[in-house]
């Protein structure tokens, strides 16, 4: 058992015996050292002084150090302090590698603001952009498609199966709009990773007067709800030939308005 007694800028010192799970070359051993007024840089350069003398070829590596199961994240002597740890009795201290910060990967560009993000299907997410598109994005790093028809900044998005689709990986979304409309675009959610294009809508709902800012999906899949500025709540068939909107709920304080102005049109 070796002894070594270092110098820091407080005057008190704790006996520390660094203990660890790795492998060689990268284990000590029962080593014991004492230390002062030492932080996880300071602790890592000792660790990392010791395992050059034990390995003649060992590559500088920083650690972090836990004391019984949690993280030194501060100097020794705080940590024991803060712990009600005494100083008197040997120290077991673990180090294990230190995690490097996770890297982020290059942003996923938009040429606007980005106002609706959608990750309820788990193959995909989806996001509404002020650029006038939504755009469908895989593995969290590639656009595989664009959904491109909107003239106005895109508010909402819903995600959802069309009722009595044959295809089991058909997914249906739809958008709002600020250009007063929704849309409803088709997508086949298990399409080969290096597949990427415009998705065109194969169905535009037309009927609000101003901004439609929030769309929801009902849970069968067959109808489509919207909420507007205009004050209305909207709902449509998906499979409607025109797009209809079949049924209407408005504010009291609205005044009535013609009846044609309630149906969508294709």
């Amino acid at each position: 058992m070796e002894e070594n007694w270092i110098s820091g800028e407080s005057s008190r010192r704790v006996r520390v015996c660094f203990v660890t799970k790795l492998q060689a070359p990268f284990d000590l051993g029962e080593f014991h050292r004492s230390s002062a007024n030492l932080g996880r840089m300071g602790l890592s350069e000792i660790v990392n002084g010791l395992l050059r003398n034990r390995y003649a070829n060992f590559q500088p590596t920083p650690f972090d150090f836990l004391i019984d199961g949690e993280l030194v994240r501060m100097p020794l002597e705080q940590f024991l302090l803060a712990k009600g740890i005494s100083a008197e009795n040997r120290l077991n201290v673990e180090y294990i590698k230190a995690v490097a910060p996770q890297k982020h990967g290059n942003p996923l560009l938009h040429d606007d603001w980005v106002s609706a993000v959608n990750g309820s299907d788990p193959r995909f997410v989806l996001t509404g952009c002020y650029d006038n598109l939504a755009r469908i994005w895989k593995d969290g790093l590639l656009c595989s498609h664009i959904l491109q028809g909107h003239s106005g900044a895109i508010t909402s998005t819903s995600i959802f199966h069309r009722k009595g689709s044959p295809l089991e990986n058909e997914i249906c979304i739809a958008t709002g709009s600020k250009d007063k409309t929704l849309m409803l675009w088709l997508f086949d959610a298990v399409e080969p990773d290096n597949t990427s294009g415009s998705i065109g809508a194969f169905k535009v709902l037309k009927g609000h007067t101003s901004s439609v800012q929030s769309v929801a999906a009902i849970p069968s899949g067959d109808m489509v709800c919207s909420g507007s500025w205009d004050a209305f709540i909207k709902l449509w068939k998906v499979e409607s030939e025109g797009g209809d909107s079949v049924s209407v709920k408005k504010r009291k304080l609205v005044a009535e308005v013609d009846e044609s102005q309630l149906r969508g049109k294709l």
